[in-house]
């Protein structure tokens, strides 16, 4: 090699050194407690802490008590079970994760969550590798959670919770909700031939089979719906005529009782009486 090549070369490795990508920089928790998860990018944005009080959820008393027990055990290590919280919409599946979590972090500084969207759950087993070595400990959100997209996404999941020769992340909580109890979508055997939809629904109800936890949400009752609507009005200071006669017509035109719609009904009181409530 002669000395007049080496400028040359010195250029070539300074452009490969510009091309390479910079190696991606260490995740920092230390933003705050909730974290939203980017598989493109691989970082975690920060989340404002969630404002809805545990005891609000009113009409769930014994599911509260049975998922903060479990997360509690969690945030202290001792053993506990990844969980899934399933059964009807508006009953407050992801509330109380959210509500509990933000009661258990008071306790323990280092306890995190990180949510997940239900169409990248592909990418959660190196999520869960990447949280692994950290002093932290992290309850894994993901709501609506189906597999939509067949046995890929449910062999992921399985991959995650079981994590391969290593086992599974012993400062992770896996915590999903769905409206199914199996997880499935309900056009999952119309869209496949009978023989690939068999072998789909065995891989994804197996998957049901690794929350350690199940934790069922049934559809609200009109006492408990009116429960939910005075436990509000009182925190909030809201005081109208007829208050029962009003809420039970709003259910009505919504064609449900739950407490997501309680709380939307308190939402349009609120409004219309000029009162500010939590963001």
């Amino acid at each position: 090699m002669t000395e007049a090549a080496l400028p040359l070369l010195a250029r070539i490795a300074d452009a490969l050194e510009r091309l390479a990508p910079a190696p991606p920089a260490a995740p920092a928790f230390d933003g705050g407690r909730l974290f939203r998860h980017d598989p493109k990018s691989g970082s975690f944005v920060p989340a404002p802490d969630y404002p809805m009080a545990l005891d609000l959820l009113v009409g769930v008393d014994r599911q509260k008590d049975r998922f903060v027990e479990n997360l509690r055990r969690f945030a202290v290590g001792l053993p506990c079970n990844h969980v899934l919280l399933w059964g009807v919409r508006g009953t407050g599946k992801s509330s109380l994760t959210k509500s509990a979590f933000m009661v258990l972090a008071a306790e323990h500084p280092a306890l995190k969550l990180v949510e997940v969207d239900r169409d990248e759950v592909t990418a959660l087993p190196d999520l869960f590798d990447a949280l692994r070595t950290r002093a932290e400990r992290f309850v894994v959100l993901c709501d609506d959670l189906s597999f939509e997209d067949g046995a890929a996404a449910a062999k992921a999941l399985k991959s995650a919770l079981e994590g391969g020769v290593a086992g599974p992340p012993e400062n992770v909580l896996f915590v999903a909700t769905s409206n199914r109890r199996h997880l499935m979508p309900r056009d999952h055997v119309e869209t496949q031939g009978a023989i690939a939809a068999a072998e789909n629904a065995e891989e994804e109800m197996s998957v049901s089979d690794r929350f350690g936890l199940w934790i069922g949400f049934p559809p609200m009752d009109q006492p408990t719906y009116l429960a939910a609507i005075h436990v509000y009005a009182e925190r909030f200071g809201l005081e109208v005529e007829n208050l029962d006669r009003r809420a039970l017509q709003w259910s009505q035109l919504r064609g449900a009782r739950s407490g997501r719609v309680a709380y939307q009904f308190i939402r349009d009181l609120a409004g219309e009486l000029g009162v500010h409530l939590p963001a």
